[in-house]
């Protein structure tokens, strides 16, 4: 990896992609977002000039922050195989971190599971790192993320109760949202998902 220095704004966001997990990825955006921080993740790979590696290895490289999920490890339906790309992407966040040089050692990391101690069974080498347990449930997702980056960050930042009541105002006016724009808020795309995040952010700063 080049010697880059890694941006203190940015938050890498490694969990599954699917609806089972939707919730808790749009809560971990709306938190990361809410708290002045900028999240980062492999839905932003869309450039077909590059090669998605090459991609997340840049992503990665440019985050000071990440937040990694392991809680999707059943078998899928179609292959009866797990997803390996959490696993993966955890390991390239760890080798960044320490071998990618000394712009690369400040990186901080919080991995999530559905109960603290069950990685034991499946990828055993993180022994002794303090696994945060979120139980599927999206409060304690958007408390435990919040409660991280304000340890690390060491910047003030809004209460996990106060982000949990914003985030239940925007789910709920984010249908009224997409349906003025000609969008299904079920299916949105993750930039549109961003861009009414954001603008629901600032507009509800400028109420306050």
């Amino acid at each position: 990896m080049n010697q880059l220095r890694t941006s203190t704004d940015d938050v890498f966001i490694n969990c599954p992609f699917d609806r089972q997990f939707a919730a808790i990825f749009d809560a971990l955006i709306f938190t990361i977002y809410a708290c002045g921080f900028r999240p980062r993740s492999a839905r932003e790979l869309d450039d077909g000039g590059q090669a998605r590696l090459e991609k997340l290895y840049a992503i990665i490289e440019q985050c000071r922050y990440g937040i990694h999920d392991l809680s999707r490890t059943e078998l899928d339906d179609e292959f009866r195989l797990p997803r390996f790309n959490m696993p993966f992407e955890l390991g390239v966040y760890l080798g960044a971190k320490r071998y990618g040089g000394k712009l690369q050692k400040d990186k901080r990391l919080i991995i999530f599971d559905i109960e603290q101690y069950r990685y034991q069974k499946f990828i055993s080498d993180l022994s002794g790192m303090d696994i945060h347990a979120h139980g599927n449930d999206v409060e304690v997702a958007i408390s435990e993320a919040r409660n991280w980056l304000a340890n690390v960050s060491r910047r003030k930042l809004p209460s996990g109760p106060n982000l949990v009541k914003a985030f239940r105002r925007f789910k709920h006016d984010l249908p009224t949202i997409a349906q003025a724009l000609d969008f299904d808020a079920d299916a949105l795309p993750y930039v549109d998902f961003e861009r009414f995040l954001v603008n629901w952010l600032l507009e509800a700063s400028a109420e306050d």
